[in-house]
């Protein structure tokens, strides 16, 4: 069975592929024609950009206004269904490839445990978008979570491309192969159940970079599935590809929205483009919020205890290796330590904010304890090595971290 390219492979492919597009310049071949598109939308436009007129389907992040109205129906609808002293559990996934098989497997071995918390807010970015739908319906979907991670492997998720198809086309692989098995499993079946959940005050939330703008954008899923849309299933299915979808190596999603009745395209890539994993954008206080529903600071701090969990899917450090002095060894280390330490600064922003609004923090990620070597992206022994991995920590009680690495208390 085919597993594909190692993940230096995958940097030495980019390396030819860079190669051969450099002579193409050179020869005043760089005008080879690109795939067609609609034209994008402006950011003097992106006010009045609606997508398949669902409302509420998508925040930018700086629109703090927006996100506060959200996060403040949420409570109401919360707050019919749930007593007003019930905790409130946040869960954010984070990005990290085929390493999303340890956050599964500690899923899964959370709810063995008997007692994985329902999650109120689910957040999730790259890989942790794949886990995300799955976190957010509970333990009822854990087969399928299991599924994706467990019995997957690179011919599943991908097709290799040509170094020519790689220059002329929009990726160094096909993700065809990904998109059917989203497809798979996000069943109408399931978009009415995050429907149900939503109605309930819960909230699905999936980071992706939309590159047109170089900015992130929050979809807000639990809305699409409710908006009753026909587009909704399709929507959620491109937008899950979308924050998976590592730009140059798997193609960017294109997603159509309208202004003033007009056709254009957006562009989206993986949300870890811009943030490995988020609870909420900084620019909103909880306490805000409540205050915005007037409650007091005093009322707001008795009322209910928050809970954060944050899975890292990966390891907080880059292991050390022996670097070559060779320009793609150089790369791929030096994209490593970048990835990593990504990852390691969003889990302080993400401290920081549950300082600051009263919420604890526990944090996840693979530990020194895991020694199995990386085969390849996607090797089907390797996830599942790491599944059980994550699941045995999980079923076990996971000794979740109070801060991020580093940080004195």
């Amino acid at each position: 069975m085919r597993t594909g390219p190692t993940r230096s492979g995958w940097l030495r492919k980019l390396a030819t592929v860079g190669s051969v597009l450099a002579i193409a310049i050179a020869f005043g071949a760089s005008g080879c024609a690109s795939i067609d598109r609609l034209p994008a939308v402006t950011l003097a436009q992106e006010a009045k950009a609606s997508v398949f007129d669902i409302r509420d389907a998508r925040v930018y992040v700086r629109d703090t206004e927006r996100i506060a109205a959200i996060a403040q129906q949420a409570y109401l609808r919360r707050a019919k269904s749930k007593a007003a002293s019930a905790p409130q559990y946040f869960l954010a996934l984070s990005g990290g490839g085929d390493d999303g098989a340890f956050g599964a497997g500690l899923l899964v071995g959370w709810s063995a445990r008997g007692n994985r918390p329902s999650f109120d807010v689910v957040t999730g970015v790259s890989t942790g978008a794949l886990s995300a739908p799955f976190a957010y319906l509970g333990r009822d979907y854990d087969p399928q979570l299991k599924a994706v991670y467990a019995e997957t492997s690179a011919d599943t998720i991908y097709r290799t491309r040509s170094v020519f198809a790689a220059v002329t086309e929009d990726a160094m692989a096909d993700s065809t192969p990904l998109r059917n098995m989203i497809a798979q499993h996000v069943s109408s079946a399931m978009v009415r159940r995050i429907a149900e959940e939503y109605r309930k005050g819960r909230l699905l939330l999936i980071l992706t970079t939309n590159l047109d703008q170089g900015r992130p954008v929050v979809w807000n899923i639990g809305a699409i599935a409710d908006s009753g849309s026909p587009a909704a299933r399709d929507l959620i299915i491109d937008v899950l590809l979308a924050s998976a979808s590592m730009p140059a190596i798997f193609p960017p999603v294109m997603i159509d929205v309208t202004v003033d009745g007009k056709k254009y395209q957006e562009m989206h890539v993986d949300g870890g483009t811009v943030a490995q994993a988020f609870l909420y954008p900084p620019s909103i206080s909880a306490r805000q919020a409540a205050a915005g529903l007037g409650i007091s600071a005093a009322k707001f701090r008795a009322s209910r205890k928050r809970i954060a969990y944050i899975i890292r899917n990966g390891r907080l450090s880059r292991p050390e290796e022996t670097v070559e002095r060779q320009t793609v060894a150089i790369a791929k280390q030096a994209i490593s330590t970048m990835i990593a330490s990504s990852g390691v600064n969003d889990t302080y922003r993400m401290y920081l904010i549950t300082r600051r609004d009263g919420v604890d923090f526990n944090l996840a990620s693979i530990e020194n304890d895991f020694t199995v070597p990386y085969k390849g992206p996607f090797d089907k022994g390797y996830m599942n090595t790491l599944f059980a991995y994550g699941f045995e920590k999980g079923r076990a009680g996971y000794p979740w971290q109070k801060s991020p690495p580093g940080y004195a208390r």
